[in-house]
């Protein structure tokens, strides 16, 4: 049973007896003092940005960043992970029950709650929005991590309570709730975030312009003192692409919160106010290279047989230095990674492993096992082809761009001659995807979910997105299978501490086959106006108004 409250309501008690005049006087003035410092009901409109305007107010459709915001700021969802403590909370569920090995979780609703156009809450309205999501033919991707589950039946006990059951059980199954906006029954599987539980309902879109969302005068959460959340009266979107046009809106005053800044922009702002500029350590955001290890790409034997080497993998991970990535190309808003996962996901990140070392002697060393010797300045293999391979990345990302350089810098110290070449997006997608014709690929991820589950279409040797080897209809290593295993081993059980075991393994076989080189995790870097009270941001998307119905504005 998991259960809370994290609505606190007026922890005072009105009392009849009778006090002497000096202590009225001190309770008025403490009065008059708490109701002096505290934020306002409704305090203006905050200005923030999004890159694009959303594809969908479907919450349960939603899937590009834009939408996802919009879905986020306005949907009420049974269960919340908390941006900051990284675990689950009490939402529009005041607790639950997993039983039935994990196949069944049971949900008990929050009495009293109502949608922002004044309509009751109940179960109906939360069986209905589960159906839809799992509803195969309106293929949502909220759906898709529930949808694992087999064939589920959703149902209303009371209208209070609920349950779901499933044929086969879904570790970590609380925490996919936090995907699923809860919409009316009447309006389930084709919502458009205008009727919501969320602090806020979408009330206005100027396609290219702004989105306005405004304040749900129903919605349910209090503050401490008793007071009616949200505190802001409305949020404004701006659909704005460019980055340098945002930091300069910002110290205009026009935008007040900036989120995922690159630490160009962070350098500028916090040159100029470093008050404003707030780095907040390793985000969960990390940069990684990796080599094509496709049987069927169109690239020589010879150059196959180096990328799928276990020692040539670990010897470029040795011969780069990941400080100087962090320190130069990041700006020293980086830390080297450790491994696959960042110390910034707290709870799954393997604390046993230790950093790879920056080793040019030690890369050597491993080379000459596969029969790599120098000739001169020159690597060359056993059977006398110079070492040499391209590197691509995103063309525009400056960051990524200075990191190539000094990736192709740090392996020609070693005799590997490196062909930087940036491209533009859709290129490097088709070449990783379809065609194969390519030799490394220097990308970042950004992970929107802390559970391993969320990365099984990255570990999975049959997963699309399996970057080095995609969609093996087979493991084509050892290795291979047993990060397979593993991940499946983590996803077929209820007990945290044997799937945290089970996905530890598969972060030390990841360090030791090197199938992707993790070089850095970015530290999360946002824009704060001190017009904004009550801001605490996060690494975890969104994260300066994670917690947007505490935000308010102040002069």
């Amino acid at each position: 049973m998991k259960s809370g409250d994290r609505v606190i309501g007026p922890s005072g008690e009105v009392r009849t007896k009778r006090r002497s005049a000096p202590c009225v006087l001190l309770v008025l003035i403490a009065f008059c003092f708490s109701a002096c410092s505290r934020p306002a009901q409704t305090t203006g409109e905050l200005r923030v940005t999004i890159k694009s305007d959303p594809k969908t107010f479907n919450p349960l459709m939603a899937e590009d960043d834009s939408s996802d915001i919009v879905r986020y700021l306005t949907g009420g969802v049974l269960i919340r992970v908390n941006r900051k403590t990284q675990e689950n909370q009490p939402e529009l569920a005041t607790s639950w029950t997993i039983d039935e090995n994990g196949r069944r979780i049971t949900l008990n609703l929050r009495p009293g709650i109502k949608f922002s156009d004044g309509t009751d809450f109940t179960a109906e309205d939360a069986v209905a929005t589960l159906k839809a999501a799992l509803d195969p033919n309106l293929h949502s991707p909220k759906g898709d991590s529930f949808r694992a589950g087999g064939a589920a039946t959703v149902q209303a006990h009371r209208k209070d309570k609920i349950s779901i059951e499933f044929e086969h059980p879904i570790a970590g199954l609380e925490r996919l709730f936090d995907e699923i906006a809860i919409s009316p029954s009447r309006m389930a599987g084709k919502a458009d975030s205008s009727v919501v539980l969320g602090p806020f309902s979408v009330g206005e879109q100027k396609a290219g312009e702004y989105v306005l969302l405004r304040r749900n005068p129903y919605y349910w959460k209090r503050d401490d003192s008793g007071h009616q959340l949200p505190y802001l009266n409305a949020v404004r979107l701006y659909v704005l692409s460019n980055r340098d046009t945002e930091l300069i809106r910002f110290r205009q005053g026009d935008i007040q919160l900036i989120n995922s800044m690159s630490p160009d922009l962070y350098e500028q702002l916090h040159s100029e106010d470093a008050s404003a500029a707030r780095d907040l350590g390793p985000s969960v955001e990390p940069e990684e290279l990796w080599f094509n290890e496709v049987p069927k790409s169109p690239l020589p034997e010879y150059k196959k047989n180096w990328l799928r080497s276990r020692n040539f993998r670990r010897a470029m991970s040795m011969a780069i230095n990941r400080a100087d990535l962090a320190r130069v190309a990041l700006r020293g808003h980086a830390t080297p990674s450790i491994g696959i996962v960042s110390p910034a996901n707290r709870f799954w990140f393997n604390q046993n492993l230790q950093p790879t070392p920056y080793d040019p002697n030690g890369a050597l060393e491993l080379l000459k096992q596969d029969g790599f010797r120098k000739d001169g300045d020159v690597l060359k293999d056993k059977a006398g082809h110079p070492v040499s391979f391209s590197l691509i990345t995103n063309a525009g990302n400056k960051p990524r761009e200075r990191m190539g350089s000094l990736v192709q810098q740090d392996l020609q110290q070693i005799g590997i001659t490196v062909n930087f070449v940036p491209l533009d997006f859709p290129s490097i997608i088709e070449r990783v995807t379809r065609t194969f014709n390519y030799d490394a690929v220097l990308l970042g991820f950004t992970n929107v979910d802390l559970d391993p589950n969320a990365q099984m279409n990255v570990w999975l040797s049959s997963a699309d997105l399996h970057e080095w080897n995609p969609a093996q209809k087979i493991p084509e290593t050892q290795w291979e299978a047993e990060i397979d295993k593993y991940m499946r081993a983590q996803a077929s059980t209820l007990d945290r501490k044997q799937r945290k075991l089970a996905f530890d393994r598969v972060q030390e076989i990841a360090a030791e086959e090197s199938p992707t080189i993790h070089l850095v995790d970015k530290n999360a870097l946002v824009a704060v106006s001190p017009k904004v009270k009550n801001v605490d941001p996060v690494v975890l998307t969104p994260q300066t108004y994670w917690n947007i119905e505490y935000l308010s504005l102040g002069k």
